[in-house]
């Protein structure tokens, strides 16, 4: 009897139990809905990865762990335009609380939303392409980090110079269908005219007229300018591997442009970048408007210089160079 008694009660507790853990599931209607962050990659997952680290990484230390605390749609549009308006849109399907971009991604997540925020990692002037009223007052849904300081592209010809003492003529390729890029090409060939260089166009819009652009360089072209853009990103080992064939030195916006043959990088650390931006989704997690958070700028632009790439072009970085370097590729 006693035997009998004992497995009732634990019965009972089993019920008990059960019913203790679905209880505050049935009471919210639906199983754990964790706030979600949709995550718009403008490349390719593999390009980012560095990228994707950095802001996770920064969550959890904010307290945001995936598929703990909060749910990270990820969407790869690997540098296609239409890709960013299709992913944007399927965002808005699922109700994301937030959205997390880059660049010219931002513009195709504003089309589709007016309401969801929208933080961009990173973007070349989001005053000029109309994403924010200002950076001090953002003024809608959208703000983020922007990587337009002024006079990049002039320091990255300079560094050109440098390296390069007999330069007279280089090519810039770009992805002209980008309206950022074009910015970013006109400072490139303003500071090339201030400093009495030839500046050629290697104009792509498609992956696969980047191998027939390099087929259009003039034979004294010296060194490549590489613009940034998904598109280029999703891209670059392709274009720094053309470049070597043709041994043609690199500049490069970004660090993570230096796979495959790169020589130089000048630009924002982007892992940085997205690590701050994990920091505003976080404001915005717990209540806070785009509106009232300032567009912010990178804190620290660093040079990179891939030593392996340079004695594969026989060439020798002057210590002037070298000793400004925050990394040196070995």
């Amino acid at each position: 009897m006693g035997r009998e008694g004992h497995m009732r009660r634990r019965d009972v507790i089993t019920l008990l139990g059960g019913a203790v853990v679905a209880w505050p599931l049935a009471a919210r209607g639906e199983p754990s809905k964790l706030p979600t962050i949709g995550f718009l990659g403008a490349s390719t997952q593999s390009n980012w990865s560095q990228w994707t680290a950095a802001f996770v990484q920064r969550l959890r230390e904010l307290g945001w762990i995936e598929s703990r605390t909060v749910n990270i749609e990820y969407r790869w549009a690997e540098g296609s335009t239409e890709r960013f308006a299709e992913i944007a849109a399927e965002f808005v399907r699922l109700k994301v609380d937030v959205i997390v971009t880059v660049g010219n991604a931002t513009i195709a997540a504003m089309q589709v939303t007016s309401t969801i925020p929208i933080v961009f990692a990173m973007a070349g002037d989001p005053v000029g392409s109309g994403m924010v009223a200002s950076l001090s007052r953002p003024g809608r849904n959208v703000t983020g980090f922007s990587i337009q300081v002024p006079d990049l592209a002039g320091k990255r010809i300079e560094l050109l110079r440098e390296v390069l003492p007999g330069l007279r003529r280089f090519a810039i390729i770009a992805n002209v269908a980008n309206p950022n890029t074009l910015l970013e090409i006109e400072a490139a060939q303003s500071a090339a005219r201030k400093l009495g260089f030839d500046a050629d166009m290697l104009e792509i819009r498609h992956a696969e007229e980047i191998l027939p652009a390099f087929g259009m360089l003039k034979s004294d072209v010296q060194a490549l300018y590489v613009c940034p853009d998904p598109m280029i990103n999703a891209n670059h080992a392709r274009i720094n591997t053309l470049a070597l064939g043709a041994r043609l030195p690199t500049i490069h916006p970004f660090r993570d442009y230096l796979a495959a043959g790169g020589l130089m990088s000048y630009g924002a650390n982007n892992a940085d970048m997205f690590r701050r931006s994990a920091e505003y989704v976080a404001k915005i997690l717990k209540g806070a408007k785009p509106a009232d958070l300032p567009v912010q700028q990178p804190t620290k632009i660093e040079l990179v210089v891939n030593l392996t790439t340079a004695k594969a072009l026989k060439l020798d970085i002057p210590p002037s160079v070298l000793a400004r370097a925050d990394e040196v590729i070995e």
